[in-house]
């Protein structure tokens, strides 16, 4: 009976090592899961979402059901040599986004004034909604009457 309990603890802890393991791969200066299917791993880049990380699994000739952990060199350079020569991620695009929201501001434009001033940019209404972009701030007048002091 313990050598039955003794095989089934070590392939759950085999299982625990794999979903719950500590490594980590780097790619464009972010640390992604080893033990997640490369496809999903990639979405913790900023600048890549799910149709741009098929893409580059896709032209980095790679099994989309890998996971990170079972990737080779070669393949990790090709997904690195992927990302890094085509596309804008982490912190290049952080910056060039922050450097056209000020450039709208500095143009005066009526989205640039909008940033300025923590409003939604994009036509939305601001009466009822937009708790997001100006915080959760309630200002309501209430129904106008005064109440009376109880004497």
């Amino acid at each position: 009976m313990s050598a039955l309990f003794a095989k089934t603890q070590s392939i759950n802890s085999a299982r625990v090592r794999r979903y719950f393991s500590l490594n980590f791969m780097r790619i464009a200066g972010v640390e992604i899961p080893e033990n997640k299917i490369v496809e999903f791993s990639l979405l913790y880049i900023y600048g890549i979402g799910k149709t741009r990380a098929r893409e580059i699994v896709r032209e980095a000739g790679i099994s989309p059901l890998k996971r990170i952990s079972d990737l080779t060199s070669q393949e990790l350079a090709g997904l690195r040599k992927a990302i890094e020569g085509r596309y804008v991620v982490e912190g290049d695009l952080r910056r060039e986004v922050s450097a056209n929201i000020k450039r709208l501001k500095d143009v005066q434009s009526y989205r640039g004034s909008r940033h300025a001033k923590s409003l939604p940019v994009k036509g939305q209404r601001t009466k009822t909604n937009s708790r997001t972009r100006r915080g959760n701030v309630r200002k309501t007048m209430g129904s106008g009457r005064r109440k009376l002091d109880k004497k």
